[in-house]
C-alpha cells in the first residue's frame, strides 16, 4: 500500500499535466543573440490595461507597459505579462527609426521580438531575453512630453510565423517619464 501512493501521485501528475499546457513554456528561437552595448536613457511607464495581448497563439493579461529608449536609438515597448506561473515573463516589441506624424502619434517599425521568461539564462541575476527576428509595427497615440498616452497597438510576426498582438489602453493617469541619462534624439520629428 505504501508503494501504491507514490505511483498514484506520479500517475495523477502525468495525467493532469496537459491541463496546464497554456502556462509560459519557453518559445523556441532560432536567431543568434545580437550583441548590443546600449543603455536605456528614457523610460516611460504607462498605467492602464491590455485589451489584447497575444503571444505566439496564447492569450495573456498584462501588468504594465513601458516605453524604453536606448542611447543607440533602439526602442522597446515592453509588456510585463500577468503570468502566475512566471514572474519574469516579459515580451518586448523592439525596433529603430520611429517616426512622429504629429504631436500625438508615434509609429515604430518592429524588427525583433524580445522574449523573456524564468527559463532564460541569467546575467547578474536578471534573465536575458531571447531575440526573435520579426516584422511589424507599433503605434502610440498620445505624447510623453505632455505625459498623456491614450493607447499603444502593436502587431508583429516572427520569422517562424508566430504572431504577437498588443492593444494597451491607458486609464488616463499621467505617464511616468524618467530620463536616465542624456543622449542624442533618435526619433524622426518633422516638427523640428
Amino acid at each position: 500500500m505504501r508503494l501504491c501512493r507514490p505511483v498514484l501521485a506520479v500517475l495523477a501528475i502525468s495525467l493532469a499535466s496537459p491541463c496546464f499546457a497554456e502556462t509560459s513554456e519557453p518559445i523556441r528561437v532560432n536567431n543568434p543573440p545580437a550583441q548590443q552595448n546600449a543603455f536605456i536613457d528614457l523610460l516611460a511607464l504607462m498605467s492602464g490595461h491590455c485589451k489584447t495581448l497575444e503571444v505566439a497563439g496564447r492569450t495573456y493579461a498584462c501588468k504594465t507597459v513601458a516605453y524604453a529608449h536606448g542611447d543607440k536609438g533602439r526602442v522597446n515597448f515592453a509588456v510585463a505579462v500577468d503570468d502566475p506561473s512566471d514572474d519574469s515573463h516579459v515580451v518586448s516589441f523592439s525596433g529603430e527609426n520611429g517616426k512622429r506624424a504629429d504631436d500625438n502619434s508615434y509609429e515604430l517599425p518592429i524588427d525583433r521580438m524580445l522574449l523573456n521568461s524564468k527559463h532564460r539564462p541569467r546575467v547578474d541575476g536578471l534573465p536575458v531575453p531571447a531575440e526573435q527576428t520579426s516584422i511589424g509595427v507599433c503605434r502610440q497615440t498620445g505624447n510623453f512630453a505632455a505625459r498623456k498616452v491614450k493607447d499603444v497597438t502593436c502587431s508583429a510576426t516572427d520569422n517562424e510565423g508566430r504572431k504577437y498582438e498588443l492593444l494597451f489602453v491607458s486609464d488616463g493617469s499621467p505617464v511616468s517619464v524618467r530620463r536616465i541619462r542624456q543622449s542624442a534624439p533618435s526619433i524622426q520629428d518633422p516638427f523640428k
